[in-house]
């Protein structure tokens, strides 16, 4: 009661009586039931309505009507009337004396009624399909006796299922039939008594769970519900509480579909198995109706015992009535108004109709949304719309907005604290720098801070509010909030910008919290920045970076490589000489020992030794020893610390030793393709044994000679000639000019040089003796032996190419008596047997100059082309191929040159030269044309020689 008495009262609907459309007599087609300017009568409904229910579009009412326009005696009649949209009222006779009940159905155009067509208690349950017509009026399905035995009673209310298989009727004698079946066919249809009692039946409802079909039974004194679907219908007693006729409903799904039980002291709730709560709502209940979340409840303060609705409703007095419509989730009557004697209320068309005896019917039309939270937003209850908003499902837009106005307002009132929380609500919607704004006051940052908390968990946070809610926590030097925020336990619950609150926690000077998150989610770079240049912790920096993976070790070891070098360098080169072998990440010296490492390029961190020349030693060489294969650049630091020590040694015995290390690093094979820089090094150290084997290495033998001959070592020279004078000839040409031009008596060196000239023929004799003339002391004696040795030679070479000669000639006179015959006399083919199938020549057959004959049918399937014979082809291809290359090498001088001066014959070099027509005349423009026919001609003779072109069958 106390509750009650506390529930706000609002106008949440609006009150219209419906209204005829002007100009008409009576209820016509027109406007909606709350009908607008053009309305001027009130629309009036027949008088003595009995029964309502609404449905499908319309209201629909039982009236007895009488019988006058037909000149009869006036009596009763039972007629259903409907009352459409357009307000136009039609009607059908349903019983001959009168109705008593209607039911609706919502989902389907059914009717289903129970009436009297006779006189006495034998109520009939008629069902219309509104849809089909017989003779004018709606079609009846079925009729059958409501009374399911022979003891007459009245029927008190009337249910039925949505989907036409079960029906319900309720009884005064306390009993209930069940129709199990389509309720529209008889022969589909089975009826059994349900429930049989003691007090009057007052209220029936049917409710779907999932597959269980579940029926309320209201009485006067009690509640119980059935479990319809099954086959036993088993009953389950909810409640020692009644109510009267009309004072029962069932919820929609905001409640959960309760059954709802309006007594006079309480409303209760009711789920299948169990009692819900329960409202103290005062007054004698008249009827209860649900719409659209709201109850409807009608009642009057004068208390009437419920029993008395069956015994002498019409002796009721007209009090005045009370229509209260209740939120039970908001808490809050959202209308309430005084009526006088209300026949029913009937939902339809999303309005509320009042029927009143007088025949007036009242429009409540519902505010919208918007209309009602600006009633409460005047009243300052800004709770109850956001509740109200929730119920009414509006957007997630239109709550913020109230939220806001709601912070707004506390904050006006100077409850911060409650503001906070309203704006909190907004997050997501509202702008977050309105609400930071309000709340960048000093005083208030416990506030502030609540805010950003939020947003951060919400993940909406950018990097400035992750900077202003550290500073906050900073300011309020709040340790344990601080460490709870940035203390996740998985990545995926971090809300906020890690690398922004690294660097603010840097700057407040919070480092074991910046290493903290650093270290927590792989923020490496901030991890070292923080300990080498705030904290200067450079053992915990290094071995940090020993517990990375490959990649992000190499990277931070080049960044900060040299000021760990500077401050611990022992440790820095064993974790570099790790990292460019084998690398494993530590991981607190629980890493797999067996798993295979990764590498880096070693050559990239020597940059870091560089004022630390004994650790890039030990690493040089340690890489050289562990790794044979690595890099290039390696070999030749190595090789220059080395030099380097070996040039500023005083001590003979260790420069001894530094020399052979120098030598054994350079003969290690490591300096074969790329020895340059070798090279440079060692000519910067003046390392003469070094450039010399480079020299060598090398094949740069002509340096190796000029190098003996600064030094004036002959022997030496003598020796570099012997050792590479086949493969680079010009050595001795070199020697041989060397010597000439000393004035010292070298004929033993001279000698020797001659001596291979001579055999590799590398020199002519007048070059020779003309590069001799220029030493005074060499004599006639020293070039004697090898000029008689080499005239002997070219008198035997003469006698050979004069024999050749001979031959040739007698070969050419040869070919050209060939030639001449073939111009001059016939070809008589004298072959018998095709020179491919070695079968008897049978016409037709193909014959060529050059001798061979086919048959037509083998010479298709062989040869290549019509003009070429198939057994000289291959021959002629080779001829004409030979042919084909002297004419592409005609003009190569270049190669002729390098030929002509490499080749120990040089006169065979130039006659296959001759041979190729490289010196054939070239026939001009301004040559006679007889000269030019000349030449074809015969050009034309050698081809038809070679490739016996020509064929005759």
């Amino acid at each position: 009661m106390a509750a009650y008495l506390q529930w706000r009262r609002f106008v949440f609907f609006d009150k219209e009586v419906v209204k005829e459309p002007l100009g008409s007599d009576g209820p016509a087609p027109g406007p909606a039931p709350a009908a607008g300017p053009a309305a001027s009568k009130l629309l009036c409904l027949p008088p003595g309505i009995t029964v309502c229910d609404s449905g499908r579009g319309s209201l629909v009412f039982g009236v007895p009507v009488e019988r006058r326009l037909l000149d009869c005696a006036a009596h009763m009649e039972g007629q259903v009337w409907f009352l459409s949209r357009s307000l136009q009222l039609t009607g059908f006779q349903a019983y001959k004396l009168r109705v008593t009940h209607l039911y609706q159905l919502k989902q389907h155009n059914i009717l289903a009624s129970v009436g009297e067509d006779e006189q006495g208690i034998n109520p009939l349950v008629k069902i219309w399909n509104l849809e089909k017509r017989d003779g004018g009026n709606p079609l009846c399905t079925r009729i059958f006796p409501a009374i399911p035995g022979t003891e007459p009673t009245v029927v008190s209310c009337l249910t039925v299922h949505e989907n036409l298989n079960f029906m319900a009727i309720g009884f005064t004698d306390g009993s209930v039939t069940l129709n199990k079946g389509d309720i529209t066919r008889d022969r589909h249809s089975k009826t059994q008594i349900l429930h049989k009692g003691n007090y009057p039946v007052t209220g029936l409802a049917f409710r779907q769970a999932g597959k269980n079909t579940h029926l309320f039974v209201v009485t006067t004194e009690n509640v119980q519900s059935y479990i319809v679907s099954g086959k036993d219908c088993p009953r389950v007693e909810l409640d020692t509480h009644g109510c009267g006729l009309r004072c029962s409903a069932l919820s929609d799904p905001s409640q959960d579909l309760q059954f709802i039980v309006a007594g006079d002291e309480c409303v209760y709730l009711y789920q299948p198995d169990e009692r819900g709560p329960c409202f103290a709502f005062e007054g004698h209940k008249l009827i209860a109706h649900w719409f659209r979340g709201y109850l409807v409840i009608v009642s009057r303060d004068r208390k009437v015992s419920p029993k008395s609705e069956f015994t002498n409703r019409d002796s009721q007095s007209s009090d005045k009535q009370i229509l209260n419509i209740y939120d039970l989730c908001n808490k809050f009557i959202a209308y309430s108004a005084v009526f006088e004697d209300i026949v029913d209320v009937l939902a339809e068309w999303g309005s509320l109709y009042v029927l009143t005896r007088d025949g007036r019917v009242h429009a409540l039309q519902e505010k919208d949304t918007q209309t009602k939270l600006e009633m409460l937003f005047k009243k300052n209850l800004f709770e109850m719309a956001i509740n109200l908003a929730k119920s009414q499902h509006l957007d997630s837009d239109g709550l913020a907005q109230i939220f806001m106005q709601y912070g707004d307002h506390l904050y006006s009132k100077g409850n911060h604290d409650g503001a906070v929380q309203q704006y909190i609500r907004t997050i997501g919607k509202l702008e977050p720098s309105y609400v930071i704004r309000k709340f960048l006051d000093a005083q208030r940052i416990h506030n502030l801070t609540a805010y950003l908390q939020t947003l951060h968990r919400q993940s909406l946070a950018n990097a400035d509010h992750t900077t202003l809610l550290l500073n906050c926590y900073t300011k309020l030097k709040d340790s344990l909030r601080l460490e709870e925020f940035i203390k996740t336990k998985s990545e995926s619950e971090v809300h906020f910008d890690v690398e922004t609150a690294i660097r603010v926690l840097r700057q407040a000077g919070y480092y074991s919290h910046a290493l903290y998150l650093a270290e927590h989610h792989a923020h490496h770079e901030w991890y070292l920045k923080i300990q080498l240049e705030d904290i200067k912790n450079y053992q915990e920096a290094l071995r940090y970076i020993g517990k990375l993976p490959f990649e992000q070790a190499e990277s931070n070891m080049k960044r900060y490589g040299k000021i760990l070098m500077h401050h611990i360098p022992e440790q820095m080169t064993q974790l570099l000489k790790g990292l460019c072998t084998n690398y494993r990440p530590s991981f607190e010296g629980q890493g797999d020992r067996e798993s295979p490492g990764r590498r880096a390029n070693s050559e990239e961190f020597i940059p870091i030794f560089a004022n630390n020349p004994r650790e890039l030693k030990a690493f040089l060489e340690h890489m050289s020893a562990v790794q044979p294969d690595s890099p290039q650049g390696i070999y030749d630091t190595l090789l220059e610390l080395r030099l380097q020590n070996w040039a500023h040694e005083k001590d003979p015995q260790v420069k001894e030793k530094l020399h052979a290390e120098a030598i054994s690093l350079l003969k290690s094979g490591r300096f074969c393709d790329v020895f340059d820089k070798a090279l440079v090094l060692c000519q910067m150290h003046d390392f003469q044994d070094g450039v010399l084997h480079l020299y060598e290495q090398g094949k740069l033998y002509q340096q190796m000679m000029h190098y003996y001959m600064q030094h004036e070592q002959y022997r030496q020279v003598i020796e570099v000639c012997e050792r590479h004078g086949e493969q680079e000839p010009s050595l001795w040409e070199q020697a041989l000019s060397y010597f000439a031009r000393k004035e010292e008596d070298c004929k033993e060196y001279v000698a020797a040089v001659l001596k291979h000239i001579e055999n590799k023929n590398l020199m002519p004799p007048l070059l020779v003796v003309q590069t001799l003339a220029h030493n005074s002391t060499a004599t006639l004696s020293v070039i004697r032996d090898y000029l008689v040795q080499k005239l002997q030679k070219q008198s035997q070479q003469i006698a050979q190419d004069e024999l050749r000669v001979r031959r040739y000639r007698e070969e050419t006179t040869r070919i050209r008596q060939e030639i001449q015959e073939l111009k001059a006399s016939p070809k008589i083919f004298q072959k018998t047997k095709c020179s491919i199938c070695n079968s008897a020549l049978e016409l037709p057959s193909v014959h060529f100059l050059c001798g061979h004959s086919f048959h037509q049918h083998c010479f298709e399937s062989y040869s290549e082309s019509d003009a070429d014979c198939p057994t000289c082809l291959p021959e002629n291809r080779k001829v004409m191929d030979m042919i084909r290359a002297q004419e592409q090498k005609r003009d190569l001088h270049d190669q002729f040159q390098h030929q002509l001066k490499c080749s120990n014959d040089s006169f065979s070099v130039i006659a296959d030269y001759f041979g190729r027509g490289v010196f054939n005349k070239l026939t001009l423009l301004t040559d006679p044309p007889t000269a030019r026919l000349a030449g074809s001609l015969e050009s034309g003779l050698q081809r038809d020689l070679l490739v016996h072109s020509r064929r005759g069958t």
